[in-house]
């Protein structure tokens, strides 16, 4: 009789025991599954595919991406050694120069100047470095700048 109860309590652990396994196991396939699901990585693709609505631009949603994909993070306008001291990486840099975003008027922007290739002004992206600048990112980028170049 003891040895049946030794094999009952054996068959009891063995149970439970893969019962956690089980568990566990569980949990680090859910914990790969919701790291490997999660890219939130931008390409030119993603953001030349993306909307920007004839309105209320919004620089977080609709303008930074844009900036981050074309002009700061694929080498040249971000910090440390920003090209031409123009930094686009954020907010905050990209507004520091009222000649570079002249708030409420586009037309004055050397940022737009630059996109569009303007006589005397160097064409951003430069031709053969980067897939160019949409049409409707450009008026995108008008558009927010003439809604005041906002931190939104």
């Amino acid at each position: 009789k003891s040895y049946d109860f030794y094999f009952l309590y054996l068959n009891y652990i063995f149970v439970i025991n893969m019962n956690k396994l089980f568990r566990d196991i569980i949990v680090v396939l859910f914990i790969i599954f919701f790291f490997l699901s999660c890219d939130d990585t931008l390409t030119v693709d993603n953001v030349d595919d993306r909307d920007i609505p004839l309105t209320n631009v919004s620089f977080s949603q609709d303008i930074y991406p844009i900036f981050q994909v074309k002009c700061a993070f694929s080498g040249c306008h971000a910090s440390p050694n920003p090209a031409d001291g123009i930094d686009l990486s954020t907010w905050a840099n990209v507004t520091a120069n009222p000649y570079i975003v002249f708030p409420h008027n586009s037309g004055n922007s050397i940022l737009v100047w630059a996109i569009e290739g303007r006589a005397g002004i160097s064409p951003m992206p430069p031709v053969g470095y980067a897939r160019p600048i949409t049409t409707k990112q450009l008026a995108g980028i008008k558009t927010w700048i003439d809604e005041g170049a906002l931190d939104n």
